[in-house]
């Protein structure tokens, strides 16, 4: 069994996610978040593409219901006991299914949570859930349950979590290596994923983001892929990833020659993430961050190339993103508290003028502030 925590860790999960169930007067939780199966029994696949729920009640059953290909998986990965298959054939609803294990666990007429923020949840198995449950039981959205324990990471994740930090130091040492003019974006992606994962790291949950020319203004991967002109300009954003905990880094590098205006661009984004790192405190706010990226730029005259939201925590996310729960956006009330991992990223992007500059970085919360988890230099570097 490949579990990647303690019995104890995965104890005090549960016994801290039974207290919330009971706090909210819920009778059972309904997971379909991947990232709440793994973090709670150490589940690890991508089988929450289909029907899957993860079901815990108030007395501590802990019932998988799941596919054929997930059962040896389940095994495999976790410490879930009771696993049950539902049958893939045409016009199947496997929501009567889950209805027969909540009968088994006399939850007729009871109050259940739901995970509805979540990518296995689509709007055609929401609709099937709904009318399946309707008159059966009371139901309400507890999506950000389990979440609001697993932004707060214990001893065992910061562990995984500075690993993976360290494997993203280490893809950007690939990075500056082979970014020159004449290099292929492709070569520079596979340099940097490849030492993530003879690192022991896994796959990151969305792909790294390259872009040069006119994609270096891209915040997203898509599938050109450039080889590097004589003058040009690199934007990378990546993570190293392990044990699926992420660590990101985002860096705009220029190629041959730097705008003068890439280095004024840059010197904004180190002093708005110093800035943001000042405030990523315990007892801030997440909107206190933004409210502090966005003045930085403001002042500065780069209001029009900024972004309406600063970074978001980070921690064990699966396909389609690593982005966590919650983001750092404008009024966000989240109170920031030791254990936090948070990654935050100064983006620029003048349409104007078609340059770029980005700069992002993972920080981990501490009592009295904050720890920069990457260790490489914030330098602008031209290649």
């Amino acid at each position: 069994m490949g579990l990647h925590f303690t019995s104890e860790e995965f104890s005090k999960r549960k016994r801290d996610v039974l207290k919330s169930i009971k706090e909210q007067n819920l009778d059972a939780l309904l997971m379909f978040r991947q990232e709440s199966m793994y973090w709670l029994t150490g589940y690890d696949t991508f089988g929450y593409v289909f029907f899957q729920t993860l079901i815990l009640d108030q007395k501590g059953n802990v019932i998988l219901l799941t596919r054929a290909p997930d059962l040896r998986q389940a095994q495999n990965t976790s410490n879930i006991e009771d696993i049950k298959i539902w049958v893939d054939k045409d016009g199947i609803n496997p929501t009567n299914d889950l209805k027969q294990i909540l009968n088994e666990l006399d939850l007729k007429g009871k109050k259940i949570g739901i995970e509805y923020e979540a990518y296995g949840m689509t709007g055609r198995n929401a609709l099937r859930l709904n009318k399946s449950l309707e008159g059966y039981c009371e139901v309400e959205d507890q999506s950000e349950l389990i979440t609001k324990h697993r932004i707060i990471k214990s001893q065992e994740e910061i562990v995984y979590v500075k690993k993976a930090a360290e494997l993203a130091d280490q893809a950007l040492d690939e990075a500056w290596k082979y970014a020159k003019a004449g290099a292929s974006e492709a070569k520079i992606l596979a340099e940097m994923q490849r030492v993530v994962l003879e690192g022991g790291g896994d796959y990151p949950a969305n792909e790294y983001i390259i872009g040069s020319g006119h994609n270096a203004l891209l915040c997203r991967y898509q599938s050109e892929k450039r080889v590097l002109s004589e003058t040009d300009q690199l934007t990378i954003e990546w993570a190293g990833t392990f044990k699926h905990y992420h660590s990101a880094m985002f860096r705009t590098i220029p190629i041959g020659k730097a705008d003068p205006r890439h280095i004024k661009m840059h010197e904004a984004c180190v002093e708005a993430l110093n800035n943001c790192a000042k405030t990523l405190i315990p007892g801030k706010t997440a909107g206190d961050v933004f409210n502090i990226h966005a003045k930085t730029f403001d002042d500065l005259d780069y209001n029009k190339a900024r972004m309406n939201a600063c970074g978001y925590s980070l921690g064990s996310t699966f396909s389609p993103n690593w982005m966590d729960w919650p983001m750092l956006y404008t009024g966000n009330p989240y109170v920031i508290q030791p254990g936090n991992v948070f990654f935050m990223h100064m983006i620029l992007m003048d349409s104007d003028s078609n340059l770029a500059m980005n700069l992002g970085e993972t920080y981990l919360v501490t009592e009295n502030g904050n720890e920069r988890l990457g260790k490489q230099k914030l330098d602008l570097v031209v290649l």
